[in-house]
């Protein structure tokens, strides 16, 4: 069984539709990261992949791992 040592990080991804049918995930705390999946669960499961990865990358070049800062999600109506 492989060792689940480690520090526990936990941030706030954001997921909308594309054009091609799956959806986009970004976390704003890690600048940069962007993912994809065939649909919601699955770019879910590419999201935690990649802050894995991100986080990994931080480590190796021993680089501070953003923790996340208050975020919110508005819907905004405008008349324009």
């Amino acid at each position: 069984m492989k060792n689940l040592k480690g520090r526990i990080y936990e941030y706030t991804a954001f997921f909308e539709a594309n054009e091609r049918g799956g959806y986009t995930g970004i976390v704003p705390a890690l600048p940069g990261l962007v993912t994809e999946g065939k649909n919601l669960e699955d770019a879910r499961l590419m999201a935690k992949d990649a802050i894995r990865c991100y986080i990994g990358g931080l480590k190796k070049l021993k680089e501070r791992i953003p923790l996340e800062k208050e975020t919110a999600q508005l819907k905004l109506t405008v008349k324009a």
